[in-house]
């Protein structure tokens, strides 16, 4: 199995406190991805970003065609990191790092995207074409979005 790394940094200008606020409450994830992939969250508890906490939602990555994913949040340390991993949905691995530190400024927050395709040779060929470069789309949608939520005002 091929394991993919993608990377991103953004310099907000808020406190790590307000940053925390706004990404460790699932309920914001919508406001930051893009409407085309008509992301909905189907279940959570509803409560603050904890180890373990369980979230289903439906999308459509690709072509239209809506997926069932469930991700849960395996480590959460408070205005510091947390980690997300899908359990099921479209990935043969899909692991999500978050990660948030002061600065001068305000926060610098890093997102680590490690995630594999199923179907070996097949998958690896779908990551070459579409896969990889639909992520990074959507990744430059969150940090426009984010831009504009944080370092507008």
């Amino acid at each position: 199995m091929k394991v993919y790394k993608l990377e991103t940094v953004q310099h907000l200008n808020a406190s790590i406190e307000e940053c925390w606020s706004f990404f460790s409450s699932p309920q914001n994830l919508q406001k930051i991805t893009p409407d085309d992939m008509s992301f909905v969250i189907q279940d959570f508890d509803g409560k603050r970003m904890y180890p373990g906490q369980v979230i289903t939602y439906t999308l459509k990555p690709l072509l239209g065609i809506k997926i069932n994913w469930m991700t849960i949040i395996t480590v959460s340390s408070e205005n510091q990191y947390f980690v997300d991993e899908q359990r099921f949905g479209p990935y043969a691995l899909w692991h999500h790092k978050h990660f948030f530190e002061r600065t001068e400024n305000g926060t610098k927050m890093t997102d680590v995207v490690h995630y594999a395709l199923p179907f070996g040779f097949l998958g690896q060929l779908a990551n070459t074409i579409m896969v990889r470069n639909k992520l990074k789309s959507i990744f430059e949608y969150r940090h426009k979005k984010i831009e504009e939520l944080f370092n507008s005002k």
